[in-house]
Parts: C-alpha cells; structure tokens; sequence
C-alpha cells in the first residue's frame, strides 16, 4: 500500500470513530456516576419548569433574528424577518446534527434560493453571524474564568488564550487584500483541482458588501441577550434539579462548558459537554449526576428542541429544485 493510500486509510478511519469519542465519554460519566442515581435525578425535573424554558426559546430565537437582520441589511441583503427566522430555524437544525455547530452553513442554500446572491457574500454573512454571536459568550467566559481562577487557574489561561486566537483571525481576515491572498493561497495548494473554479469564485466574490466593523456592535449586543436568556433557561432547569449556586456565577460559568461544546469532535459536542459541565459545576460542589442531567436537559431544550422546529420547517422545502441546486454547490465547497 503507497503512503498516499495510507494516509486516505488513515483519514478515513480518523473520521469515522470521532464521533465515538463523545459517546465512549459519555458511557464513562453514566457508568462512574451511576445509571440508577442519573435515571433518578431526571424525576427530579418539574414539567412547570420544563414548559417555562421551553417558551423562553421564543424570544431568544426573535433576539438572534433581530441580530441577524442587522447584518443582512449591512450587506445590501433584504429579506423579510419571518423569512430570515425561518432560514435561521432550519439552520438551527442543521447545526445541532453536526460537530461544531458547522450545520449553520445550510442557511446558504436557503438564503441562495431567496436573494440570489454569490456563494461567497452568502458564506460571509452566515460566518459573520455566528463569529460575531460567538465574540459574545467571550466576555462571559472571562468574567466566568476570572471568578474560578480561585478554583482552577489554568481554565482563565485557556479562556484568554482562546480568546486573543479568535480576535487574531478575525482581525487578520477583516482586511480584503490580506484575506484574499490567503484564500488564493488555500485554493492553489490545498482545494481538490476539480472544485478551484468554484472555490475561486467564492474566494472573489467573499468581501463583496463586507460589513465594517462597526456596525456589527448592535448584533454583538443583541448576541450576549441571547446567551443571557439561553443560559438562564439552563439556571431554570438547574433550580428544578435542586442545584444551589448563584444566579451571576452559574452564568458566568456555565458558558465555559457551552464553548468546549464547540469543539469540532462530536454533534453539537455531545459528550464533551456533559464532561465539562460535570468537571465545572464539580467545582462548585453539584453532585454529578445532577450536573449530568442539567447538561443532557439543557441541550434538549435550549437546542435540540429549536432544532425540531426548524426540522419541522425544512419539510416544506424538500422538494424545492433551486435549493437541491444550492445545496450540492455547497457540499462540493465544504467537501
């Protein structure tokens, strides 16, 4: 077998059992914590509380779209707000199914079909959405890291660190010319010869109507709202559970675990969350199993339930020809 083959292999197999890592961690926290002790705590849940977070989901989801609409005018974009809640919603979906919420690239084929505008100004405008809406559970982070640096010093150092990375890269690509040689660069050397057209033309048309940095303050704002109610579902769900901690210090704190779901290894970090969670709220003397189940809920309400709606939302659209179109443009780009 050549080198070339092996590597393939190897890639191959890499790909394939990494969505495994999240379900062997998280085997290893129902069997270190107990079935029996887990399976309990989940009666502990009020649906009164449950119905309460599951409604909250309505003005956070309208807060985020609020955001969003401000970006698509920067870009010369318009599209009606219950359209744009829509495309928001499917791609809500798409983005829990997925490892590092990439899934939110399916707003493009959607977007494509309704304004018709090129891959890459729609590209933009779905990275800068969610890059800007993340830029904003940052300053929760520190603030959380700051406040458990009494606890565990080293979760501040990799706060900051993580934080002074994602400035750096946006910093780097904000400028047209400095982006677009790297662009070029990446579809010289690295994309498949048989996508550098098409890549080629993402890359040229990536800084059309590039919104200045300005003007991304009021999403920024509206972002951190978001995070606000979404994690004060979660506090909700913690009071169900019977968990004492402070409201400002839960949510300071629990956006720590929500970015390592982040990390690119499991859908929607499954299993990487609840060991991160556990680990943290640990700190703060939550039993385990309590912050186990406080993750797995959260996650169903706060994200896979949203999901459901724009689940819902995509069967409307299954047969629609220009997004089948959009959507295999876009798979060739992304694979």
């Amino acid at each position: 077998m050549s080198n070339i083959a092996k590597k393939k292999l190897l890639s191959f197999i890499f790909k394939k059992a990494l969505p495994f890592v999240g379900l062997a961690i998280f085997v290893y926290l129902i069997v270190a914590i107990g079935i029996g002790k887990v399976a309990s705590t989940f009666l502990l849940i009020s649906p009164i509380y449950v119905i309460i977070v599951a409604i909250l989901t309505l003005p956070r989801m309208f807060i985020r779209n609020v955001a969003w609409q401000s970006i698509l005018k920067q870009q010369k974009m318009n599209l009606s707000f219950s359209s744009s809640l829509k495309i928001l919603l499917i791609g809500y979906f798409y983005a829990t199914l997925t490892p590092g919420y990439i899934g939110h690239l399916m707003r493009i084929p959607y977007l494509k079909e309704k304004l018709n505008e090129p891959f890459g100004k729609l590209f933009v405008n779905t990275f800068i959405e969610v890059i800007v809406r993340t830029i904003s559970i940052y300053g929760l982070i520190l603030l959380g890291s700051l406040m458990m640096i009494g606890y565990e010093p080293m979760i501040f150092y990799v706060s900051l660190t993580l934080i002074i990375v994602i400035l750096a890269i946006y910093w780097f690509f904000i400028k047209e010319d400095r982006g677009k040689r790297f662009f070029f660069i990446i579809v010289r050397y690295i994309v498949p010869k048989r996508h550098t057209s098409t890549a080629t033309w993402v890359a040229n048309s990536f800084y059309k109507d590039f919104p200045k940095v300005k003007t991304l303050f009021y999403p920024f704002v509206l972002g951190i709202f978001t995070w606000i109610i979404m994690f004060s579902q979660i506090y909700i769900i913690a009071l169900s559970l019977g968990i004492h901690v402070s409201y400002l210090l839960f949510l300071v704190v629990y956006p720590i675990a929500n970015v390592i779901s982040f990390i690119p290894i499991t859908s929607s970090g499954f299993g990487t969350r609840e060991a991160a969670v556990v680990f943290l709220l640990g700190l703060l003397n939550v039993p385990s199993e309590k912050a186990l189940v406080l993750s797995l809920v959260g996650f169903i309400i706060t994200d896979f339930l949203t999901g459901l709606y724009g689940f819902t939302l995509s069967l409307t659209e299954m047969r629609n020809k220009k997004i089948k179109d959009a959507q295999e443009e876009l798979k060739k780009l992304v694979y």
